[in-house]
């Protein structure tokens, strides 16, 4: 997504790196990623390679009573609103807007709501939801990080898992680099993408892919695996299980690889913005992010 860390979070996407993957005319100029540096694997997707035995150096099944918060030695909940992609929700702590299920999942939902009279760029909010972050808690350099997730349906949602490097509070973003395992929004159902962030490549200029179901399959439908496997100078995503897109060093142009350090670990359901649009009469509220399990394992 975009850097934004509302009042107190660990947020940075100067404009979200989302803005830049917005296809609608309106946009495109300034948010089309550009296709010359999108290159999917030949012949499509294949098998993702197996992760090399490793130890599990962060794991969250979301187990516990429906209606607890999430575990707070592992996530802290942002505040605040995001300007920088001109997103519509406020961002709310407590379990509000993120709360276990009871049935092993995590809920991130999205409400067209302002009960606490939030004020946002452009006013009084109009929705409420939540986005959360490891930062202070977990961070890591390499390995294989995976989500499971079933992500909402509707015009203006923009779920995401992602990361941001662990120097983000001292070298801001995008010199702290931002690596998107998986951002959807609502007007390419069955679409995800995957994308790098850095200096000189940064928002509208994202080095990435997307992948698409087959058959015109919506990604809202049912849960999917999203999981990048990262080494040193190489970054490889997949769906499921089947690799779309692998990045190096050699695919910057000369620009600067800043992935070769501790990332920690962001979960968000925005509302509106540059890249996916608001929400319209057809949107349906309140909407779901539903989270399985979020895992890093690493050869440390």
């Amino acid at each position: 997504m975009t850097v934004h860390l509302p009042h107190r979070a660990v947020r940075t996407h100067a404009v979200r790196t989302h803005s830049r993957r917005r296809r609608t005319a309106l946009y495109a100029a300034s948010l089309l990623c550009c296709s010359a540096v999108l290159t999917a694997l030949p012949g499509g997707a294949s098998a993702a390679p197996a992760p090399a035995p490793a130890a599990v150096a962060f794991a969250d099944e979301f187990d516990g009573p429906a209606g607890a918060a999430v575990d707070g030695s592992k996530w802290q909940l942002e505040t605040g609103d995001n300007v920088s992609n001109h997103e519509r929700q406020y961002y709310t702590g407590g379990n509000s807007n993120a709360a276990l299920d009871g049935q092993g999942n995590l809920v991130i939902t999205a409400r067209k709501e302002n009960p606490g009279n939030y004020q946002c760029w452009y006013g009084s909010c109009e929705y409420t939801s939540a986005r959360l972050n490891t930062s202070g808690k977990f961070a890591a350099a390499y390995g294989h990080v995976e989500a499971r997730v079933k992500v909402p349906r509707g015009q203006g949602m923009w779920p995401a898992f992602w990361m941001l490097g662990d120097d983000f509070g001292n070298v801001g973003w995008p010199q702290s680099g931002e690596i998107d395992v998986m951002e959807n929004v609502g007007f390419e159902p069955g679409t995800v993408h995957g994308t790098l962030h850095g200096p000189g490549y940064s928002g509208a200029d994202g080095i990435g892919a997307g992948h698409t179901l087959p058959n015109g399959a919506a990604f809202a439908d049912d849960f999917h695996t999203f999981a990048v496997d990262w080494a040193p100078d190489s970054i490889t995503w997949s769906v499921d299980g089947n690799v779309f897109q692998r990045r190096t060093p050699a695919d910057l142009g000369g620009k600067e690889w800043v992935f070769n350090k501790p990332f920690f670990l962001i979960l968000n359901l925005a509302v509106g913005g540059y890249w996916p649009g608001d929400p319209d009469g057809s949107t349906a509220f309140p909407a779901e992010l539903v989270v399985d399990y979020v895992r890093v394992t690493t050869n440390d």
